[in-house]
């Protein structure tokens, strides 16, 4: 018979929840900085790649553009059809993982999580760079700016991620319109302002593998599509109707920046220059060097440094995926009252806090490695797209099908080319960390196995018996904390023992803690040992063994401190004890904690 007090509520109440997740605007702002931002090193990667055939390069910096462009075309459906069929989050993990397998799904969500570490370090280093280019007395202090910055973005989110929208929303807007304005006021200018000589370089001609390369260097600025799908359940109900119009808005509003910054790159006939960014050229060019040209750089550089919230928002939610199916410790899966992965953003902010002083801060040393992973993941979550396509075969399937393919052809290539750029100057790294971290994933999940396996989950188990148990209490003087102690001992157990343990000059004590026990008289068999190597825990574990009962407690009572300063007044027996028999021992241990 099952007698149910208290109903558990199904849903959340609305003021509890609801009001801590995300709307299309704030999803915007908590999950697209890292793409929004790339607007900023994008096409600068583009112009660095077709600078090298001169002039006849540089006047392919639309077409690439439009590739890049198209492809963001295909990944913003593509995102857009993963959110609808996959509403619990995950993006290319949850596709790879149903319709790939799971060793498919492991390699996508350890990519996305390799490459969500990665877009904390660049764009808080690419950030800090920005300052430290205007304020040259900064230099000498990059890492402790970075970890400033980092730290700064780590609070905001533990405060909860609507919290983090909020406060980003105005960053975004500004940054947003700033961009705009500059490529609206560049394409009504009718006057090129900065006149720049292209350098013709060895290449006399544009080859397919410059292209490719410039091409693979620009889907830089394509890491954060995939955000929103992967932080479904942090929008508000109905969250997949208001993520899948964060995807589609996010989705244009990038493709009209990056276009436009490339065709105001072509007009102004703008070239890679030291100490001054393609941006930085394109908005002197449409809007001169008065206020509004400070406007934008400081936009861009707050935007730089808020981009890694895109990782804050969602790592945490992939990491909870990755420890539901057990691939990760069960930990990552616990949330706050805010609907906060506490342990999710610890790991982010610690291992993007180690890149960051590794390479002293260096975005030149972070970027070779960043947006390798992302593409596997754009890979796998686009072929996964097209088995469920093939096999569910709804309405308009076949040119869905076509569309993903075309996508994971093109993923794939970028993929492909950007690795094979970038391994020499780092990306081995990433080659290395990918398998390593699948290997780890495959680990925790026998772990998890084995343990299923030992507690027989999924099976019914018998009927729970009554069994005689021993309760063993560890005590040292006669106070109110042995009082407790007995009292909580003879509630859990048939027989209850005493024990208490003496050392090599203290026989004295001894015999008079004996007598105390005796004329107190408590009605609980007491146990002297003596030891005479002054140990804690072994005469304990030789007595327990030689007790021969199979159901045995051990109740070690301790005081709780008003304060925490007061903990290190106590002399941590306790501590100890409860570890070696843990260790060493089949005994159930309790710590029965009496508040002062």
């Amino acid at each position: 018979m099952t007698i149910v007090k208290t109903p558990v509520p199904t849903e959340e109440p609305p003021d509890t929840g609801e009001r801590h997740r995300l709307s299309v605007p704030g999803g915007l702002a908590a999950l697209s900085l890292d793409a929004m931002a790339s607007v900023a090193y994008g096409p600068e990667a583009i112009v660095l790649v077709l600078a090298l055939a001169g002039g006849a390069g540089l006047g392919f910096t639309i077409p690439v553009t439009l590739a890049i462009a198209g492809l963001l075309v295909v990944l913003t459906v593509s995102y857009r059809q993963v959110i609808a069929a996959f509403p619990e989050g995950g993006g290319a993990y949850g596709v790879a993982t149903r319709h790939l397998g799971r060793r498919a799904g492991l390699v996508a969500g350890a990519s996305l999580v390799i490459d969500y570490v990665f877009n904390v370090a660049v764009s808080v280093a690419a950030g800090v760079a920005a300052l430290t280019s205007a304020f040259p007395e900064l230099l000498p202090y990059t890492v402790w700016l970075c970890l400033g910055v980092l730290a700064l973005v780590t609070g905001v989110n533990l405060k909860g991620i609507a919290h983090s929208a909020r406060a980003f929303i105005a960053p975004t807007v500004v940054y947003v319109a700033a961009i705009l304005l500059v490529v609206v006021a560049g394409l009504f200018r009718s006057e090129a302002a900065v006149h720049v000589q292209h350098q013709v370089a060895s290449l006399e001609t544009v080859g397919v593998l410059l292209l490719l390369k410039a091409f693979a260097n620009g889907c830089a600025a394509l890491t954060g599509v995939e955000a929103i799908a992967n932080a479904v359940p942090s929008f508000r109900r109905p969250r997949v109707r208001r993520a899948q119009r964060a995807e589609v808005a996010l989705g244009a509003l990038l493709a009209v920046m990056l276009l436009g910054i490339a065709a105001l790159i072509e007009k102004f006939a703008i070239a890679p220059a030291d100490g001054v960014t393609v941006l930085a050229q394109v908005t002197l060019a449409s809007l001169g060097d008065g206020p509004l040209f400070y406007v934008v750089q400081f936009a861009t550089v707050v935007l730089l440094g808020l981009a890694a919230n895109t990782s804050f928002g969602g790592l945490p939610v992939l990491a909870r995926l990755l420890a539901r199916d057990n691939n990760l410790p069960h930990l990552f899966a616990l949330r706050a009252d805010r609907q906060v992965h506490r342990y999710g953003i610890a790991f982010l902010a610690i291992t993007s806090g180690l890149l960051l002083v590794v390479s002293r801060g260096e975005m030149n040393l972070l970027v070779p490695l960043f947006a390798i992973g992302v593409f596997v993941g754009f890979t796998l979550s686009q072929a996964g797209m097209v088995r469920h396509w093939l096999t569910d075969r709804p309405a308009g399937w076949r040119w869905r099908a076509a569309l993903n393919g075309f996508g994971t052809l093109l993923t794939f290539t970028a993929a492909i080319v950007v690795t094979a750029t970038k391994f020499g100057e780092g990306g081995w790294l990433i080659v290395v960390a990918l398998p390593l971290l699948v290997a780890a994933m495959e680990w925790v999940n026998r772990q998890y196995a084995r343990i299923g396996r030992r507690l027989e989950i999924g099976k019914t188990p018998m009927p729970p018996r009554p069994r005689r148990s021993l309760v063993v209490v560890p005590v040292q003087t006669v106070t109110r904390l042995t009082r407790e102690a007995l009292s909580a001992a003879l509630s859990l157990g048939d027989r209850v023992v005493a024990v208490n343990v003496t050392h090599p000059g203290e026989e004295p004590q001894a015999r008079a803690f004996a007598e105390d026990w005796d004329r107190w008289d408590p009605g609980v068999e007491l146990v002297q040992l003596f030891d005479a190597h002054r140990r804690l825990d072994r005469p304990l574990l030789t007595f327990l063994r030689e007790a021969g009962e199979p159901h045995v407690f051990v109740l070690i009572a301790e005081v709780e401190p008003e304060h925490a300063w007061q903990r290190m007044l106590q002399n941590q027996r306790g501590a100890v004890l409860a570890r070696a028999l843990r260790r060493h021992a089949d005994a159930v241990v309790c710590r029965m904690r009496f508040r002062v």
